[in-house]
């Protein structure tokens, strides 16, 4: 049950940004210390091989509480890993089918996670099906999703990195959350309490648009 859970980390991103992926490995980086992890998988996906298609807009509702039923009665860990969350499949509803009503739910779920992982769009995308429609819905999706987190004052962190790095930058965000709990809540006033762990490969919307356009400046013009 939740209450034998001793911290839950949320996985988020858009398509092709590698949550799985990074859930199987922070999971194996954190046994390796000693520590068990459980990851939390993701319901869409199962539900769309088993039904051989994408859910329809009234379907969203059962997946989304699926998903949060499956945090809520997952198994004794210390760290409890959620690939995706229902904040996920409410963002893909709004996208997908102009449908809002999954927010509310999504957003009061949201407050059982400790931290908050936002998985950036620095991995090549890679075709999977029906699940994926491209890079221009990927990109609408990570701004949508930053868009909810930062409206609603949900802190999180972005990780970014190929492989193990990716895995270090989300550990390195890990570390930090641990180390802030242990020092006790922070005043409203203080820095502390806007705090929010940035890395040369993690960073939050502000300062991945500042890289990304110091790249673009420092690129070589097209050939003609």
């Amino acid at each position: 049950m939740l209450q034998r859970v001793r911290m839950k980390i949320a996985l988020l991103g858009a398509e092709c940004t590698g949550k799985t992926a990074l859930a199987q490995s922070l999971a194996a980086a954190l046994q390796a210390r000693g520590q068990s992890a459980y990851c939390v998988p993701e319901i869409l996906r199962e539900w769309c091989d088993q039904n051989g298609r994408t859910p329809q807009a009234h379907e969203q509702i059962a997946i989304a509480h699926a998903q949060a039923q499956r945090v809520l009665h997952a198994s004794a860990c210390e760290v409890l890993l959620a690939d995706t969350t229902p904040l996920m499949t409410a963002v893909y509803s709004d996208i997908v089918f102009g449908d809002l009503s999954l927010y509310p739910f999504a957003l009061a779920h949201h407050a059982v996670y400790d931290l908050t992982l936002l998985t950036g769009l620095d991995l090549p995308w890679v075709a999977d099906g029906i699940q994926r429609d491209g890079t221009a819905m990927q990109r609408r999706v990570d701004a949508r999703l930053r868009e909810v987190l930062q409206a609603h004052g949900l802190r999180y962190s972005v990780v970014y990195g190929q492989g193990a790095q990716r895995s270090a930058c989300a550990l390195a965000a890990l570390d930090q959350c641990v180390q802030q709990a242990a020092n006790g809540p922070a005043r409203p006033d203080t820095d502390q309490a806007r705090w929010q762990w940035v890395c040369d490969k993690c960073s939050d919307a502000q300062c991945e648009h500042q890289l990304f356009s110091r790249l673009l400046a420092s690129a070589p013009p097209p050939a003609p």
